[in-house]
This record gives structure tokens, sequence and C-alpha cells, in this order.
């Protein structure tokens, strides 16, 4: 499903940026602008200009916190027997002197930076304007000392185009999610300037009277993401990307080999995974879903809340379907599921789409179903009460849970595999204590057991996945063994 709501949401709360930064962004950038205007740096100042994101307008906010950068061009002109190098240490030695600035200011490659701490970094880059003809444009490689050729008007003139043949913003809002799925996952590396040149060419005029393919953002995130999917596959080993509008920059550079590998790789999984949620028809597996692409924050309040209400959809499901008592109306789904077994329990109760699904591809001849045997605790690590049954209980909170794979001659458990625990809270009082879990867990010290405690009232679940450790390949997967917490 498209649900086209929650990535309205999606992008106002989680990805991108709040007014208020960008209001501070631009009163910073305004103050530099001044100082800049009024200092004793010798060169004549032409105009400034935003770069990359900040021109673009696909700034996202930082994950965790983290500062985010914005890119400010200072385009002056040429000052006679200047090297490129004396641009950059004579704009960072104004800002050095400032007792505004000097704790701020630290010089790289191709700008000085001014960074604010924890909330934004500007790199203010110079750029020579007519220093070889006419109204050519250079920046300054300190590392070098060369200077470069560039464009940063006539890119962003050339993305605001493709943008505009998308509607609705539909490029700008997909490079943001991109860009938040590149930063959240940490799965890939592709620099902003890279990801955004290659969104952008995977749009041609002819998408201006395009009216299907980017007609809501779910939509136009399928679309771009196919066609870069298809366009990657076309080179198993690393393009030759250029600058669309400055041909001599070559933009693939920034990779080596294997990281240009591992993104086609990447995007390829994404993109399957972006279709199947597309498609999905079942609107909370929809959810799940989406929620594997973007992670937890993705729909993160319809998705506990279905979770925590189990008790009430259990109530009419059992009324509608077991014909239950006038008892059965008041109780919760502990009781239900003591008196009714699993029959109690909801449609799509094991796949709530607060649960992470997995993201692994199953091993070729995978799929065998194994059988998790669990026992009784009352501490970690302690002796054993008895052994217990999925769905056995009420079991008292304050136990302890010690899960293990049942051995099989059709499926060992042994040396080369690796299990994660998919462990599940539900109803009211886990949701209260902000422990609805339904990631994924590793095996406790290296070994193939998972020890659980039991804290909240409620129908829990644990599922294990046997991996293959050398290729991380799914070989075989359990059903849920219900916890019942009293």
């Amino acid at each position: 499903m498209k649900l086209v709501e929650h990535f309205k949401d999606f992008l106002a709360d989680t990805v991108n940026i709040n007014a208020t930064r960008l209001d501070k962004l631009d009163s910073s950038a305004t103050s530099i602008k001044d100082f800049i205007r009024a200092s004793t740096w010798k060169p004549a100042v032409q105009y400034f200009a935003e770069q990359g994101s900040w021109a673009h307008k696909t700034i996202i906010k930082p994950v965790e916190g983290n500062a985010f950068d914005a890119d400010l061009v200072v385009m002056v002109d040429p000052v006679t027997d200047w090297d490129a190098r004396t641009y950059l240490n004579t704009l960072n030695a104004i800002f050095a002197e400032s007792d505004v600035y000097k704790d701020k200011v630290r010089r790289f490659s191709h700008c000085v930076t001014i960074e604010y701490a924890g909330e934004a970094k500007i790199d203010i880059a110079p750029c020579v304007v007519g220093r070889t003809a006419g109204s050519a444009q250079e920046v300054c490689n300190h590392t070098t000392n060369a200077f470069e050729p560039s464009a940063p008007e006539s890119y962003t003139t050339w993305l605001a185009d493709r943008n505009s043949w998308t509607g609705g913003d539909g490029l700008r809002k997909v490079t943001r999610l991109l860009k938040y799925l590149r930063d959240i996952k940490t799965t890939f590396t592709c620099p902003s300037f890279l990801l955004t040149t290659l969104l952008g060419e995977r749009i041609v005029a002819s998408d201006a009277s395009n009216t299907t393919d980017f007609v809501d953002v779910p939509t136009a995130l399928k679309t771009i993401v196919g066609r870069l999917d298809t366009w990657l596959q076309l080179y198993p080993s690393r393009p030759h990307i250029t600058n669309p509008v400055l041909p001599t920059e070559v933009m693939s550079d920034v990779w080596t080999d294997e990281q240009y590998t591992n993104f086609r790789n990447k995007i390829h999984l994404y993109r399957e995974w972006i279709d199947q949620a597309y498609d999905e028809k079942d609107r909370d597996e929809s959810i799940g879903k989406w929620r594997r692409v973007f992670g937890d924050d993705f729909a993160k309040s319809v998705a506990i809340d279905k979770a925590a209400r189990v008790t009430e959809a259990a109530r009419q499901f059992v009324m509608n379907t077991i014909v239950g008592g006038i008892s059965d109306a008041a109780q919760d789904l502990v009781s239900l599921f003591t008196r009714h077994g699993p029959k109690a329990l909801p449609p799509n109760f094991n796949a709530l789409p607060h649960m992470n699904r997995p993201p692994w591809q199953w091993a070729t001849g995978g799929r065998p179903l194994i059988e998790i045997a669990a026992s009784l605790h009352r501490e970690k690590n302690g002796p054993k009460e008895r052994d217990l049954n999925s769905g056995d209980g009420p079991l008292p909170k304050e136990r302890w849970l010690r899960f293990v794979v049942k051995p099989s001659a059709l499926f060992p458990i042994g040396a080369g595999q690796e299990i994660r625990w998919r462990v599940t809270n539900t109803d009211e009082e886990a949701r209260k204590a902000g422990c609805m879990r339904g990631g994924f867990e590793e095996s406790n010290d290296g070994s193939f057991v998972r020890w659980e405690s039991l804290s909240y009232r409620g129908v829990h679940m644990v599922e294990a996945f046997v991996l293959r450790q050398s290729d991380q390949r799914l070989l075989a997967q359990s059903a849920p063994f219900y916890v019942v917490v009293g």
C-alpha cells in the first residue's frame, strides 16, 4: 500500500529539517556574509550563493542530533598573484582574528568552516570569477594549491528543472528519503552530491507530462529507485559519472570499486523492499514492510498502538468467531488466551506492524520450519524449574525463560550458523513501559541460547531465525513461541 499520509507525516516529523534550524542557519549565514563584507579580506566580493543540499532544498534532520552541513559560496574577483591557497588562508585568518569566530573556525581542503557546537557547520568556499576568462568560476584546492572549475549555480538550476518535472517536489522528497535511509542504516557509502546527481539523472524531460509515476511520494520513490536500480544493473563495474553541467568533474572517483559494488547491491535490495511494501495489500503488513525500509520511526505511533490494543481486537474476534460468553467481553488477552488458546488471537497477531520484518534473503534450499524449546527459571542462569510449551501459563512475573532451538536430524544447529531472536511484546503494560520491542536480538554470550525476563502482563512472542554466518543468508525460522505472562 502507498500509505501516503504516513509518508507525509514521516517527512514532516522525522526526515525534514525543522523550520527553527533553517531560520538559525539563515541568521548565521547573514552574519557571516556581513562579517566578510566588512572585513579586511582583500578579494572584492561579488555576491554569495547557497550550494549543495541547502540550495537544493534537500537538507535533512541530522541523525541522532548531529550537526548538519550547509555550503555557502562567496563569489570574488581575482587578486593578482594570489594562488589558490592564499584565498583560503587569508579567509581563514580573518575569522581566526575575530573574537566572535576564532573558536569556531577550521580550514579544510576547499573551504573555511564555521562550527556551531552540535547545531550546524557552515562551509564557506571562495569561488574566483573570471581569473582565466570571462565569467569562468573556480574553487580553490588547498591540498594541491590548484584552481578547479566549478558551476554551483548551474548545477542547482539543472536539479531544480528535474524536480519541477516530477511535480509536487517529488525529486526533492525522494532525495531526502534516500539520504535518511543512507544515514539511518549506514549500509552504503554515497556522498550527497553524487547521490543527488544519480537521482536527478533518472528524471527526463518527458516526465513533465507523466501523470502516473510521480503522483505521490511513495509512487515517486518506487519510480526513481526502480530507475536507479535498473541503471546500476547495467554496470557491474564502477561507471564513469560526471557532473552534468561540468563534464570535466568526475564524481564517481569518490568511490572505491568495493564501495560502488556495495551501493549497487544495496539499492537493488532496497528496491525489492520498496516494491514489496508498495504492492502489499494488507495495511498492517505494508506498514511493517515500509518500516523494514525506513526503520522504526515510520508510522511509529500507529504501529505501537496496534500492538498495545490487541486485547480490544481479541475480545471482538472471540465474540464474533468463538461465540464467547458475556464474561469474555470484559477479559484481557491473557484471560482469553488462557481460556481459548491460540484461537483467541486476533487476525495478523503474528505479524503486527511494529515487528521488524526479516532483512535477510533466503539461502537456496532454505525455509525449513524449526521449533523452539523453553524452560522456566527463577533467575538468569539459575536451575530449571520446568520445561514449557508454547502458550503455557499464565507465567509469573520476575521469572526468566531460557530459549533454544530444538535439535533436529533434518536441520542440525552448529558451526557456521548463528541465531537471531525476534522478541515481541504486546498489550498495555509493555506499551506504558515503552518496551514493545519487535526487533532482532543476538543469542547470549555467543551461544545458541536466549534468556528473557518476564515483566509485562500480555501474550508475547519469541521467534528464532537461523543464519549462515558466511553470507548472512537465512537458513530456517521457527513459528512464534507464545509467552503468556500474568
